[in-house]
């Protein structure tokens, strides 16, 4: 039994290295998506045989002949143990084994502390086999509340240096914390520098995209800035700031209508800015929506009134 299972691992990653030496595969440490991976690693194993998902799934050591299929659509997902039964049936040894794993502990990981101590395993195995991490700069971009201002601050101060950069923006930076990320911004060619020293931004709107790893820092990003929006309130004049809200009862339907109407009204915002070649100020726009009960049980009413909503009553309260 112990030889039988040698051989048809041995038969495995003889097939995974035939996959890869013709180049129909790309190795693991290429994907951000474990789910992408298994699908990939299916479709070319049933391109030159005839594969199925009940035979892979029993490689795996699952008992139903389906399982890894709703893994790969993501009707289900993978727990670690798994991950490791499915990395083996499919040939992956040493980092690339480790780096299939970590895939699945980042999508399962609980918290963002998880998430950022999977990354950072994640993309120092991908380092240092020189493989490009997609998302990493824009994860070192939002990893600081500073890059994003300064990306619009320094083109709209040409000749600039580093210190008065620093002294225009209210939270205090340093000129060396501002210079960092002048470079940083270079680097990863966020802004372009010209031959008279001046900045340009590279492209007019960052998108997050696809959040997958980039999800981290920016749920930090939006932390901090609604930190800086209570010192804001503090210590900015009224004339200087503008804070509202308005306290709602929703439905699942008028929450998505709202959740669509913010979209659309950031998208008419960013457009009404850009439309300006020039700009006299940064500032923050924060954006936020959340409940503050639980959804409410309904039941019936004796007042008929109350139940068919004809009753008075208070839909929303505006501050």
């Amino acid at each position: 039994m112990k030889n039988f299972c040698i051989f048809v691992l041995q038969t495995i990653a003889f097939c995974v290295f035939s996959l890869y030496f013709w180049g129909m595969l790309k190795s693991v440490i290429e994907y951000q998506d474990y789910r992408q991976y298994i699908l990939d690693y299916y479709a070319e194993r049933k391109r030159c045989s005839a594969f199925t998902w009940r035979e892979f799934a029993k490689l795996a050591g699952f008992a139903s002949g389906s399982y890894l299929k709703l893994v790969s659509d993501g009707k289900t997902r993978l727990v670690e143990e798994g991950a490791k039964k499915t990395a083996v049936a499919m040939g992956l040894l040493d980092f690339e084994y480790e780096y299939f794993i970590l895939l699945v502990q980042y999508e399962n990981a609980k918290n963002d502390q998880q998430k950022k101590k999977y990354f950072e395993r994640i993309h120092e195995i991908t380092a240092a086999h020189k493989v490009k991490l997609l998302g990493s700069e824009s994860y070192a971009y939002y990893e600081s509340w500073l890059h994003s201002v300064v990306r619009e601050l320094a083109p709209n101060m040409p000749g600039a240096k580093p210190l008065e950069i620093a002294k225009s923006i209210r939270i205090p930076v340093t000129a060396a914390e501002v210079s960092d990320s002048l470079h940083f911004l270079v680097k990863n060619n966020f802004l372009t520098l010209d031959e008279n020293g001046n900045y340009h931004q590279s492209d007019k709107l960052l998108t997050t995209g696809s959040l997958n790893f980039v999800s981290i820092p920016v749920h930090s990003l939006i932390r901090q800035m609604g930190e800086f929006a209570l010192q804001a309130f503090d210590d900015l004049p009224i004339s200087e700031r503008f804070f509202s809200g308005l306290t709602m009862g929703v439905t699942e339907k008028s929450y998505n209508k709202v959740i669509e109407e913010l979209k659309e009204c950031r998208r008419k915002i960013f457009t009404a800015v850009s439309a300006e070649d020039e700009a006299e100020k940064v500032c923050r726009l924060n954006i936020q929506l959340f409940p503050l009960t639980k959804s409410i049980k309904k039941r019936v009413s004796e007042n008929p009134e109350q139940a068919d909503g004809s009753a008075e009553s208070i839909k929303g309260n505006e501050v």
